[in-house]
């Protein structure tokens, strides 16, 4: 309303230095949706503000079902548009309400929808045109218009502003309290908003986790995509028995040189216990690159304190190194298993998910929460030959290294007890 009839545009500076504004000459507001039952939210909202008021007779306004115009024939409308509308492509809006972007995908045009309004504002934009997006928390699965405009705002892209409130932290959606905490942080001051209420719908089991995440505590999440859930990965937790020196362990690695982490994982053989034993991760700072040398030097190490029966390294990047590691400790012990071999990698995947869920062999970790963090940000996808991981987009910072390095390590246990290895040492030991 403040475009189509306010002083939206600068003017010029008064006496005392302060910008002062003028209407729009030519003010065209478009609110877009994928569909026009959409659009009705937000018209809706404006024809029940206009009708009947000062504004509806001091401006001559014509508030119609669709379109709001002026009376006198002056140009300039509020007018609802979707993927269907005519005249989509070569418009000139001075201003593109995009509402509940996180449904606007592929799929249903949604994308195509809003590429085109982003044209056609751009072309008006020195005249101070623009495009404004509302949106829950999006599924990062989904490639929505929303989760473009979100990682556009990671890479850094001018011109953009991206004003998010949203719970922080890890809330446990079974703990009321941590929730109601959560919800007060997301709503901020609409005070209007029945907190209790959406509490009991959070609470109801009918309510998804990601559907309480996304739309109520505003937190972007995953939905059927997610690999191993949270309360599943917290219950393999046993931060007693620690690994202890000259125990019997198998090693996954996962490398990389920069922008993503780079990981040594230990499967305790007598149990499936997993370790973090080494992480190295971007940190942000420009050019950053793994310290190869460390690295190094950590599997040296482990080597040396613990009896290393298995492991199992991506060679991609560190081909060389890997080639070293298996002369130095025999190619009996050190083995390639590249990642991106879709068929290997979906059998490894697939048997770390079923003991997971206590479906096969054994399963736990000490609780570290890096490693629990870089297994909470895997999101699956299909493949001809099953699922693989993923990051939840290209371009995301979160990392799942340490997941791969795990998934190596249980598959190298596996390997290894089905040597024998295991018996071997217990024999040896005479026990």
């Amino acid at each position: 309303m403040i475009e189509f009839i306010g002083p939206a545009r600068f003017s010029h500076w008064d006496k005392d230095g302060m910008p002062v504004g003028t209407r729009v000459a030519l003010p065209l507001v478009q609110i877009a949706a994928t569909s026009i039952d959409q659009t009705a939210n937000t018209r809706d909202m404006i024809r029940g503000m206009l009708a009947e008021s000062p504004a509806e007779e001091h401006y001559g306004l014509d508030i119609g079902k669709g379109l709001i115009q002026f009376r006198t024939g002056r140009p300039g409308r509020i007018e609802p548009v979707t993927s269907s509308s005519r005249g989509l492509e070569g418009a000139r809006p001075t201003m593109v309400i995009c509402d509940e972007t996180h449904h606007w995908v592929e799929s249903n045009a949604g994308v195509y929808v809003w590429e085109t309004l982003d044209r056609n504002v751009r072309k008006t934009s020195g005249a101070g045109s623009r495009l404004i997006e509302t949106t829950n928390a999006h599924n990062p699965a989904e490639n929505s218009v929303a989760q473009r405009t979100y990682e556009a705002m990671l890479a850094g892209t001018s011109s953009l502003l991206y004003d998010c409130v949203e719970a922080s932290g890890d809330i446990d959606l079974n703990d009321p309290e941590a929730v109601m905490a959560g919800l007060r942080e997301a709503y901020a001051d609409a005070h209007w908003v029945d907190l209790d209420g959406i509490l009991t719908a959070i609470q109801d089991p009918r309510t998804p986790a990601a559907v309480a995440y996304r739309f109520y505590l505003n937190k972007i999440q995953e939905t059927a995509d997610t690999w191993i859930e949270k309360a599943i990965w917290d219950s393999l937790a046993e931060e007693d028995d620690p690994l202890l020196p000259r125990e019997q362990i198998a090693l996954g690695f996962d490398g990389s040189v920069r922008n993503d982490a780079t990981c040594l994982v230990a499967s305790r053989l007598r149990d499936g216990k997993l370790f973090l034993l080494g992480l190295w991760e971007d940190d942000g700072r420009p050019g950053w690159e793994v310290d190869a040398i460390a690295v190094d030097a950590r599997v040296h190490e482990v080597f040396k304190k613990y009896r290393v029966e298995w492991m199992m390294a991506d060679p991609y990047y560190w081909q060389t190194t890997v080639n070293q590691w298996a002369m130095e400790y025999g190619d009996k012990v050190v083995y390639e298993f590249p990642t991106n071999r879709d068929r290997p990698m979906v059998e490894a995947i697939e048997r770390f998910h079923t003991d997971a869920h206590g479906m096969g062999q054994a399963l736990k970790h000490d609780g570290n929460r890096d490693l629990a963090r870089h297994i909470a940000n895997c999101r699956t996808r299909e493949t001809r030959t099953g699922y693989v991981l993923q990051k939840e987009s290209q371009r995301s910072k979160k990392k799942i290294d340490g997941a791969i390095a795990a998934i190596l390590a249980h598959e190298a246990r596996a390997e290894a007890l089905a040597d024998g290895r295991l018996r071997k040492r217990k024999k040896m030991l005479g026990l």
